[in-house]
């Protein structure tokens, strides 16, 4: 199915995950990481993109950035393009190493920037490459060390994080810290990793209560943020592009992905969905268990709902991926 141009104005924050095809890793080693650290540098310098906060995992990446004149499309195409070129090359392989296309989040900035810095940063910990925070502070291939001032990039604005927390460096710092710390306590915060009206209201107990007062919400899968931030970046976007604007929900796009990935690997869509215990359906659950979860921003319920599995069961196979990314 078509997808929706993005929102792409210079200027705007984003959260952007990209992903290895197939959930394949996109760093084998130090040496990739380095690269792939580097490049994103170079093209952010070139780009004039500012880079708040990153992390790179073994088969995936967040970046939250704001998109300088030449946009979003323009800096991740050259990252991407480039990353990939350099890692084909140097592990003599061809073809496709991201899945599908990034994903980008547009985020309300007085809301969410801190919120996301310290989720994005905290991914390490989370994920177990790194035992604690007083390692992550040390991690190389995250950006809280810079922000600590551990690392030196001198294309990662981290004064403008550190700016939140107050005008002197060292108390700025600790302040960022102390606030690192106590957010690792949320957990995954599954609301940050996408947009729309359950994200965006902070639950779906809160949508009830809005519909309960009758309170109409502007919501967008591709923005996080309130209504009102919602309804004015789409007032900005273009005739052109509003013409090219999905009127899809999750629920069709997930169902129209299940029906495709089924069609692949010449697997029913019914035998999937009734319990079918071959190896190739089992496959595919965990592997759109994962993919829904994590990229379609979906919950362990509704994911349970369309792969005949309880949501109990949807859980341990996203906590089992988790655990070794």
């Amino acid at each position: 199915m078509p997808r929706g141009a993005r929102l792409d104005a210079p200027g705007t924050l984003h959260h952007v995950m990209v992903r290895g095809i197939e959930g394949n890793t996109i760093v084998a080693d130090d040496e990739d990481r380095g690269f792939f650290v580097s490049r994103m540098g170079k093209v952010a310098s070139a780009t004039g993109t500012s880079i708040y906060a990153w992390a790179l995992m073994t088969n995936h990446a967040h970046i939250l950035l704001k998109s300088g004149a030449a946009g979003l499309s323009s800096f991740m195409r050259k990252l991407l393009t480039g990353y990939a070129s350099g890692y084909n090359r140097r592990h003599r392989r061809h073809g496709h190493l991201f899945q599908n296309r990034y994903k980008s989040i547009v985020c309300e900035e007085e809301a969410y920037l801190l919120r996301l810095v310290s989720y994005i940063h905290l991914n390490p910990l989370r994920a177990g490459l790194v035992g604690s925070l007083e390692e992550l502070e040390r991690y190389p291939w995250s950006g809280h060390a810079a922000v600590m001032n551990r690392v030196r990039h001198a294309w990662q604005d981290r004064n403008y994080v550190l700016g939140y927390f107050g005008e002197r460096e060292s108390s700025a710092r600790k302040e960022y810290r102390e606030f690192v710390a106590s957010e690792s306590e949320r957990g995954r915060q599954p609301e940050l990793t996408g947009g729309g009206l359950i994200r965006s209201a902070g639950g779906w107990s809160e949508v009830k209560s809005l519909r309960k007062r009758g309170e109409k919400q502007f919501s967008d899968e591709r923005i996080l943020g309130s209504g009102e931030f919602v309804k004015g970046i789409l007032e900005e976007v273009d005739g052109a592009v509003k013409e090219r604007l999905p009127g899809v929900s999750v629920a069709e796009e997930a169902c129209e992905r299940l029906k495709k990935v089924c069609d692949e690997a010449g697997v029913s869509v019914h035998a999937l969905q009734s319990g079918c215990r071959t190896r190739e359906c089992s496959a595919l659950r965990k592997r759109l268990a994962v993919e829904y979860v994590q990229e379609f921003g979906m919950t362990y319920a509704g994911t349970a709902r369309l792969l005949g599995i309880s949501a109990a069961a949807v859980y341990q196979i996203v906590k089992r991926f988790c655990s070794i990314v």
